[in-house]
């Protein structure tokens, strides 16, 4: 009988990384373990929570002869349901630490321990820019493949964090969420990046209700930092789990939102108009409800980033309920 194959890719000594399924576009997320001899065993992130999500991970902790309770910790990247579902499971078959940058503790883990407090101002900020209201509707609190955490502990930039026998600094590198979180192995230029920065799609940069005010600009400040690193390899959150060329990457992903920012600029001289009536324009292709949303999120990203530097404004249209952006 054949031997299967290994369902894990090794990154750095006893550091591997997991493809686990997801029910998205992107397929899989990569979930990262990390299980020295004799020391902690630790997990960087841990996908949706779904049955074919935990018997991935529980094959890839298999293979390395672990279990559930022998999860010491898990390190969050960022909030986003395929990253972050399944922590509560993870916290309670094992008794890990949970940990997440302070900045996205506050935010947007708090979201899902928030969700119908937040959820009626979610759906106000949407319909403030235009968003139909056969496109809200089909809006729901319930998110089941997320089960939070009951307690996290915070970790800062600049902290150290042990992995692998070596020492990986704590990176802030907001844009795809607020407190996105990355570590960074300077002495091998291996990053752990979550979805800061990916091959083959540019990571969605989207305004919503409880984010910072300016994710584009924060994201456009993430790429200059990832320049200037310049690792030589990266994890990544999909398609991955391992790349290269990051600083070359950066640099493409600079120019397209650059392009964003000029398309979006030209678009709203040319007749002023919502920010999801923009969104139709930029995002001009086919997609589904979902899909709306993040192309609304998205695009209210770039006209919030284009008013703060000074090159658009608003005014409220009271006829439509809708903020108009102008050149």
């Amino acid at each position: 009988m054949t031997a299967p194959d290994s369902v894990l890719t090794p990154v750095l000594g006893s550091l591997y990384a997991l493809q686990v399924p997801i029910p998205y576009p992107m397929k899989t997320v990569t979930v990262m373990i990390d299980a020295p001899a004799g020391g902690p065993v630790t997990m960087i992130d841990c996908a949706l929570d779904t049955p074919e999500a935990q018997a991935s991970i529980e094959a890839g902790l298999a293979e390395l002869g672990l279990h559930w309770p022998d999860i010491d910790r898990l390190v969050i990247t960022h909030h986003h349901p395929d990253h972050y579902g399944l922590a509560g499971i993870v916290e309670e078959r094992s008794g890990a630490q949970v940990q997440m940058l302070d900045v996205e503790i506050g935010r947007g883990e708090r979201y899902w321990h928030m969700l119908r407090e937040w959820f009626p101002g979610h759906v106000k900020h949407m319909r403030d820019h235009g968003m139909p209201p056969q496109i809200l509707e089909g809006m729901r609190v319930e998110n089941p493949h997320v089960h939070p955490a009951s307690r996290v502990t915070p970790l800062r930039e600049g902290e150290l964090v042990r992995l692998s026998g070596q020492d990986w600094e704590v990176l802030w590198l907001p844009g795809h969420a607020d407190g996105h979180l990355g570590l960074w192995n300077a002495s091998d230029s291996v990053l752990i990046a979550g979805d800061a920065i990916l091959p083959r799609i540019s990571p969605n940069i989207g305004l919503y209700a409880y984010t910072r005010p300016d994710p584009l600009g924060d994201y456009l400040q993430t790429l200059g930092k990832l320049e200037a690193l310049n690792p030589a390899r990266a994890v990544v959150g999909h398609h991955g789990p391992v790349m290269q060329g990051v600083q070359a990457r950066a640099r493409e992903l600079r120019a397209h939102h650059h392009e964003r920012l000029d398309f979006i600029k030209a678009e709203a001289a040319k007749a002023p108009r919502d920010a999801y009536a923009l969104s139709l324009a930029m995002f001009s292709r086919e997609l589904d409800v979902s899909g709306r949303r993040f192309a609304l999120a998205e695009t209210l990203a770039h006209l919030e980033h284009l008013r703060l530097l000074g090159q658009l404004y608003r005014t409220w249209n009271e006829e439509r309920g809708a903020w108009t952006y102008h050149a």
